[in-house]
């Protein structure tokens, strides 16, 4: 296959463009020593009107993004990808394969760095490493991204990345740009807009039909080999209106409540950990093939 460039036909020059937008709406955690420290001038009501201002200095390229992702995730739409790539029956091959493979996805519009997508799984891995995560946790840092494979077979960026959110109920306030839902036809349908919706109460996320994208993806392809917690970083990094604004909580069932910590606990490293240093691919393969042993088979299907 040719390499994949991001900018033809597409809103999003670059998939981090929507982590950019994720760094300026979720600004990152202070440390506890920090969150101690008296604010000289801190007034809750400005930092919150300050807050609000993400939407109106998004880039157009963003705003389109959401736009698009918003007027055409529908629950018909999730269920029908699920049934097109939840039987993984498209190819085999293993997961440091996947990595390379993905590399075909490539990015040009960064003139200051040409770093792959291998290596920002890299830089991901390699920070949980630095500080002495589990083994599981440090795999699920380098697996977290490999399902924007999606974007090689043709899906459209809104189709993969993106914050996730739940189709099938109504739509939470604290969604990113909630008025672009107007357009979806399931905003127009009753049984889709009232609280629960097509759920009962403390369901359980995995009975909700959450948007499509990569998170969903490599859950699936990963559920078979990885620990509860490290399953639960892969499926709800990007459910942002969760785990860090508390919406759907009525959904979650006390297994959630259980996981939620662990995702919160993976997000600084999805989006706090990137970087111009570009890691030593050659040095540090050795100890990844063996960590994917200790993990996976040789080859898995996707």
């Amino acid at each position: 296959m040719s390499a994949v460039t991001l900018a033809e036909h597409q809103p999003l020059q670059s998939l981090d463009e929507v982590e950019d937008f994720y760094k300026e709406r979720y600004p990152e955690p202070m440390s506890e020593a920090t969150a101690s420290k008296p604010k000289v001038g801190y007034a809750p009501e400005k930092q919150e009107a300050e807050f609000r201002n993400y939407e109106a200095d998004a880039r157009p390229t963003v705003r389109e993004f959401y736009r698009l992702n918003h007027q055409f995730q529908t629950r018909d739409f999730v269920q029908a990808k699920k049934r097109e790539y939840l039987g993984r029956n498209r190819m085999q091959m293993g997961i440091w394969e996947a990595a390379e493979y993905l590399n075909q996805l490539v990015d040009d519009s960064d003139p200051d760095t040409d770093m792959s997508q291998l290596e920002h799984l890299l830089q991901t891995a390699e920070q949980l490493r630095a500080d002495g995560q589990p083994r599981w946790m440090i795999l699920t840092g380098f697996v977290h991204d490999l399902g924007k494979i999606l974007c090689l077979w043709g899906e459209p960026q809104w189709a993969v990345v993106g914050d996730t959110f739940a189709t099938g109920c109504a739509y939470s306030p604290k969604i990113v740009f909630p008025r672009f839902f107007q357009p979806n036809p399931d905003y127009q349908n009753p049984e889709y807009q009232s609280r629960l919706g097509v759920y009962e109460e403390g369901c359980g996320f995995d009975a909700v039909d959450l948007s499509w994208g990569h998170d969903e993806y490599i859950y699936n392809v990963c559920k078979e080999y990885l620990p509860d917690e490290g399953l639960a970083m892969l499926r709800f990094h990007s459910f942002y209106p969760w785990h860090r604004e508390g919406a759907y909580e009525y959904l979650a069932n006390n297994r959630d409540r259980e996981l939620l910590p662990w995702v919160q606990k993976f997000n600084p490293y999805d989006l706090y950990t990137k970087s111009h240093q570009k890691p030593d691919v050659k040095q540090l393969k050795p100890f990844y093939d063996d960590l994917i042993h200790e993990f996976f088979p040789d080859k898995v299907r996707w």
